[in-house]
């Protein structure tokens, strides 16, 4: 067996490794992001389409972390298009923030991790933050699991999605997660830019 059939035996393995424990995003529903959203990057139009463009506008500094982002999602067992993608929505890749901070100074580094709830780990685009991050998106995902029993995993991801922006508390029905989230519509548009990272390398 030669050294390449290696390494790619070896990153199809770790793909296995991390997909599926939090559900699959490309079988979660989306309506994508709202005009408003959208207006972020002067599109005229809305939807799962404009998720994807946002998203496709990150790449090129969502790939900047690439590595960190696959460590993260290797050792937590999570899909790293899910890291992305909420990156991607938090912060465009680090492009609108200043000095690691965003949200009016509360909120901290590529995943906006804000200091008023949780104690800031790491600078602000190291892998230490991706982790402190993904670590609190575990923990909604668990809490959604519990607070509404016997729903699938993709209902429980879309779910958790919403409570890492809004908390748990403010995720009422699990058939419309984005009730009570900033623009109403962050699960929604974070679940189109993640199936676009999914099929883009993560």
């Amino acid at each position: 067996m030669g050294f390449f059939t290696i390494v790619i035996l070896s990153t199809l393995a770790a793909i296995v490794y991390t997909s599926g424990k939090y559900g699959d995003i490309n079988k979660v529903s989306t309506t994508g992001a709202s005009c408003t959203t959208a207006r972020q990057d002067r599109l005229r139009y809305c939807g799962v389409a404009a998720s994807k463009k946002l998203a496709q506008n990150d790449l090129g500094r969502i790939n900047k972390y690439k590595s960190k982002i696959l460590s993260v999602a290797k050792k937590k067992q999570i899909d790293p298009c899910n890291i992305a993608g909420i990156m991607s929505r938090e912060s465009r890749g680090g492009n609108v923030l200043k000095n690691g901070w965003g949200d009016g100074g509360n909120g901290f580094g590529l995943m906006q991790v804000d200091k008023r709830y949780h104690k800031i780990r790491g600078a602000w685009n190291s892998e230490e933050h991706i982790a402190q991050a993904t670590d609190i998106f575990i923990s909604m995902y668990n809490l959604i699991q519990k607070k509404f029993p016997g729903q699938s995993k993709e209902k429980i991801l879309k779910g958790a999605i919403a409570a890492y922006n809004a908390g748990s508390g403010n995720v009422r029905n699990i058939n419309d997660v984005d009730s009570r989230t900033t623009g109403r519509d962050y699960a929604n548009d974070v679940v189109g830019r993640s199936q676009f990272f999914k099929a883009n390398g993560y």
